[in-house]
């Protein structure tokens, strides 16, 4: 979390979570999304049905960032709508944290910042996903170029599972 960013307004859902449960604090959900290794898509086609796809993604000055090639279709479908959903978290039932963000994407064309979110992306993912800037995209030599969506949250659920199991809502401002 930046700096200047707001820690979000934090409440635990009690009919959905165990007994003596407690709300995650906003840090450990944040530490979910900077170290989760792959993020689900959902946006909407412009014809109202939903599309979810897997991709990688950053999680760097209070968003989630995710890149995509102008022609595939979740960047069409960010075009007609760009309200979206990004989950990750683990497939078990009775151990793991879920967290679900709720939000707006919206281009990312700034070179230097571009810059910064291609250095975090390698230093993730490996040399094999290095990024050259260019024209307000990321290109790769093979890929071509695609553009970088930032993700600011509206509001982010946190699900524990196991005992006790929880569920933690964060609202941002």
């Amino acid at each position: 979390m930046s700096t200047t960013e707001q820690p979000p307004a934090t409440e635990l859902d009690a009919r959905y979570s165990s007994e003596g449960a407690t709300a995650r604090p906003w840090p450990e959900t944040a530490a979910v999304l900077a170290d989760a290794p792959l993020y689900w898509l959902s946006t909407v086609r412009p014809d109202g049905r939903p599309h979810v796809t897997p991709l990688i993604g950053v999680w760097s000055q209070g968003a989630l960032h995710f890149c995509t090639g102008p022609q595939e279709r979740k960047a069409r479908n960010l075009a007609a709508n760009p309200e979206v959903v990004l989950t990750t978290g683990v497939n078990t039932l009775d151990s793991g944290f879920d967290v679900v963000v709720e939000g707006r994407a919206e281009r990312v064309t700034d070179h230097e910042r571009l810059r910064e979110l291609a250095r975090e992306w390698e230093a993730k993912y490996g040399a094999d996903w290095h990024f050259d800037v260019e024209d307000g995209s990321f290109v790769q030599a093979e890929a071509g170029h695609a553009q970088v969506f930032a993700v600011h949250p509206r509001t982010v659920f946190g699900f524990g599972k196991g005992e006790p199991y929880s569920q933690t809502r964060h609202r941002f401002t």
